[in-house]
Parts: structure tokens; C-alpha cells; sequence
């Protein structure tokens, strides 16, 4: 350690007078400023007692890394990404993109005051459910509706209501893990309920069902294991005769769709997922689904039903404690008036837009992508055009691959994995993939406001790992 370099650094009082930091003063509070002047000079000092190669300690070297500090406090840390996995509802990157008419309806309602619980007509205090509940009563067909902060907290909730303190029959073969280590038994045992389970893993027959209705359960539960498939050897009866089991024994049944799908995809060749709609036209007393994945809105679960049922519900003491807030109920409402209309709902919501755009679309834009970044990283990276396939992510349809096109970039004098972190350190940061040594970037699920950003970033992350 040199101690004669500790006296090059600049004095606190020195750096305060220097211009630079008088233009931060002007938007910056002193306080602020002071910290990443102390905290600049503490790091290199820090580095000088580690015998650190090549610190900068003159006055433009601290206030550089100063500089840099207040830039990085300044910046949110929830920001907005590049999704370029091509993984359309993605958890870690906040599944559903918003419609531009659930950002309107956002805006509008955040920007004052919001009737979210006044009845303009009557003038009476009312409900912050009338807001969608008459939406997703006409979407779904079911007699009435409510909706808490995510579909957890809605299976939660509902198994609480209807079978605190009794026994609740499900397959073995639906007992699902979902993002995050929650499983479904857990949150049955947390809602009072007592789990009975019925069938095998890969197998479950209506007698099953009638083994355990028998044997004096009180509720039947259906759970859509949306997140996994069993193929091959395996059964579970219609929804239909479980129904007809549930009600000639006179308990109720209820079912779990997870994903909660309002238009029918098969249409579109994209899985099998089951719609909303059908399970309450079989008859089922009451459904739960995500609101933030396909059904394309924020984060919300959703509870629909025969009205007793959610008429109990709703008075459920500990309704208040997963309600959702006057911006979610915006979001929400604007999607849902999207789906009035079938085209358009095809045409605005960018979860369904991006699950549907065709692949010669995709193709056409990989290859300008592929142009324009070939001639911006020079020699420093193979840049082609890849045909793969993309995923629906969030828990929704693993098993269905969606034919797409990709930007696969080779670095040159580096590596895919140092490219990979670089993309993640740009503003906006890009999140892409890695297979077989190439960098992955899926132009299905980029927006058009992306490319330019995409192109100048994969620029500065090629810099970044050639320096």
C-alpha cells in the first residue's frame, strides 16, 4: 500500500467549489451531492489500500465516479425493459404489456379523484366491484363477479368462504406448484380447507369422485394445471359429468383455471387452453383466473360465479385485505370493454396482438433488425437470422411452441455470456437468451418502440465487452 497516494485525493471542501459540481447543485440537493462526493472518495481510497492498478484520484476521476452514483440513485429501480426472450408473458419481467387504452384509463383515473366507491346516480356511497363486475358477468356468462389482488389470494379466498373447517376433494394428478414455491395444497391448508385427495398422479375416474362424495366431502375442487401436462397414459373425467357428480351429491364445485383464457385461442392454432365461458356454461359454481396473464390486463384474480356463492364471498371478512386499488380496477376495466369486441381485442391487447402475429411478420422484421445491427457491431460480432420458436410463459400453455424469428448474435473477441450482461446494463436494459453460444434475441415479443433502442443498445453493450 502507498500511502503518499492517499494525499493526491482532493478535499471534500475543493471538490464543492469546483463548477462541475455547482451545475449538480442546481438540481441536486446538497445533501445528495455531498454523499457522492464522500462516497467517491471513500471507494478510492478503499481501492488504494488494496493496491488497486490504475485508480483515477484526480479531481475529474472522483467526480466522474461521483457523477455516475447520483445517476444510478437517480434512477428508478422498477424500470422498463426490453423483453427480447421471446417469452410473451413472462413472470420475472411482469407478464401481461397493458393495452394503450388501459394506459389511458390509468392515467385519467390517477392524475385526481375517481368514483371508486361513490354511485353517481344515487350519490350513496357504492362498490368498487360495479366498476367490472357487470363486464365480466357479460364475458363469461356468469351470474356475478368480484376480483382481488391475484389468483392466489382468489383460490384462497374462496376455499376459505365455502370450505373453512371441511373437506375439499382434488385429483392427485392437479395438487400444482405454482411460480414461487406456492402449491395449491398449501393454500388450501391455509384457508382452513382439508384436502382430500382422490385418483392417481396420471389417472383419476369419475368413480374416484364418487368414492370421496360417499365418504361425505363437502366441496369439489377442479384445478387447470396450466403450468405442466400429463400426456399419455392418463385420464380425468369431462368437466361436465363432474359437475353432475358434485350436484346430484348437492356440494358445490369449484375450479381453478389459472391462465383464464375469454376468447378461444384454438381458433387462432395456438392450444387448448379451456375459456372462462365454457366451464360456467358446465355448470360450475364457481371459477377463479389470473388477470394478468392471457387474458392480457394487470394483475388481478378473478372470481365468477352463481351469485350466492359470491354474495358470501363478498362479505367475507377478509375480502378487504386482498381488494384491488382504483388504478388496478382501471386496467382491468378498459381491457375487459376490449373484449366487447372480439376484433379489436385481437387487434390492441398486446398479449393476444404478439400470441398471434404471423411468422412471416416476425421474419420481415428479424431481417431489417438483422441489417441494421450487422452494420453497427462491424467485426465485432456474426449477427443472422434465426427461425425458433417462442413460448406463452406465465404458467400458460407449456407444451405449445409458437413458430417466431430471432436475432442470434456471435461475439467475436468475447463471449455470448459477457454480451448477454452487457445487454442487461444498457438503458433500457434487453433481456435476451442464450443457446449454443449465441446471444437470442425473439422479435416477437419487441414493440415497435423497441427497435431503434434494441439496435443502439446491442451497439453499446459490443463496445462495452470489445474495450
Amino acid at each position: 500500500m502507498d500511502i503518499e497516494r492517499y494525499r493526491e485525493l482532493p478535499a471534500v471542501h475543493r471538490l464543492l467549489a469546483h463548477p462541475e459540481v455547482e451545475q449538480w447543485l442546481e438540481d441536486e440537493a446538497r445533501s445528495n451531492v455531498l454523499l457522492a462526493l464522500q462516497v467517491a472518495i471513500d471507494t478510492a481510497r478503499r481501492l488504494v489500500a488494496e493496491d488497486a492498478p490504475d485508480v483515477d484520484l484526480s479531481v475529474e476521476g472522483i467526480l466522474s465516479f461521483a457523477h455516475q452514483w447520483l445517476e444510478q440513485r437517480a434512477q428508478m429501480h422498477l424500470q422498463r425493459v426490453i423483453n427480447a426472450t421471446g417469452t410473451v408473458l413472462h413472470t420475472n419481467l411482469g407478464r401481461a404489456p397493458l393495452a394503450p387504452e388501459a394506459l389511458v384509463a390509468i392515467m385519467d383515473v390517477a392524475k385526481g379523484y375517481s368514483n371508486v366507491e361513490l354511485d353517481l346516480t344515487t350519490g350513496e356511497r357504492g362498490h368498487r366491484y360495479d366498476h367490472v363486475e357487470p363486464l365480466l358477468c357479460e364475458l363469461t356468462g356468469a351470474e356475478a363477479a368480484l376480483v382481488v389482488n391475484n389468483n392466489a389470494a382468489a383460490v384462497w379466498l374462496v376455499l376459505n368462504e365455502m370450505a373453512k373447517d371441511k373437506r375439499v376433494a382434488v385429483s392427485r394428478g392437479e395438487l400444482v406448484e405454482i411460480g414461487g414455491s406456492f402449491r395449491i395444497s398449501e393454500v388450501m391448508r391455509a384457508s382452513g380447507a382439508t384436502l382430500v385427495e382422490v385418483g392417481t398422479t396420471n389417472k383419476t375416474h369419475e368413480y374416484d369422485y364418487e368414492r370421496a362424495l360417499a365418504d361425505g366431502v363437502d366441496l369439489v375442487m377442479r384445478v387447470h394445471t396450466s403450468n405442466f401436462r400429463i400426456v399419455g397414459f392418463s385420464y380425468q373425467p369431462p368437466l361436465s359429468a363432474l359437475v353432475a357428480l358434485a350436484h346430484t351429491a348437492g356440494v358445490p364445485i369449484i375450479e381453478d383455471l389459472g391462465s383464464g383464457s375469454l376468447l378461444d385461442l384454438r381458433s387462432q392454432g395456438i392450444g387448448d387452453e379451456p375459456s372462462v365461458r365454457a366451464s360456467i356454461l358446465a355448470g360450475v359454481d364457481i371459477v377463479t383466473f389470473s388477470g394478468d396473464k392471457l387474458l392480457g390486463a394487470t394483475q388481478v384474480g378473478v372470481i365468477c360465479g352463481k351469485r350466492e356463492w359470491i354474495d358470501r364471498i363478498r362479505n367475507n371478512q377478509l375480502l378487504r385485505a386482498l381488494r384491488v386499488d382504483k388504478l388496478t380496477l382501471a386496467a382491468l376495466e378498459a381491457t375487459l370493454r376490449l373484449y366487447l369486441d372480439e376484433e379489436k381485442a385481437w387487434k390492441n391487447i398486446p398479449t393476444l396482438r404478439m400470441l398471434t402475429t404471423n411468422s412471416e411478420e416476425l421474419r420481415m422484421i428479424a431481417e431489417q433488425l438483422a441489417r441494421e445491427v450487422t452494420l453497427c457491431v462491424g467485426g465485432h460480432a456474426r449477427c443472422r437470422v434465426l427461425e425458433t420458436t417462442s413460448k406463452v410463459g406465465g404458467g400458460a400453455l407449456p407444451m405449445e411452441d409458437i413458430p417466431t424469428f430471432a436475432l442470434a448474435l456471435f461475439p467475436i473477441s468475447s463471449t455470448s455470456s459477457r454480451l448477454l450482461k452487457a445487454l442487461r446494463e444498457q438503458s433500457p436494459p434487453i433481456i435476451a437468451r442464450i443457446a449454443k453460444d449465441e446471444v437470442i434475441l425473439d422479435v416477437r415479443t419487441l414493440f415497435e418502440w423497441d427497435y431503434e433502442e434494441l439496435v443502439q443498445g446491442i451497439r453499446n453493450a459490443m463496445n462495452a465487452i470489445a474495450e
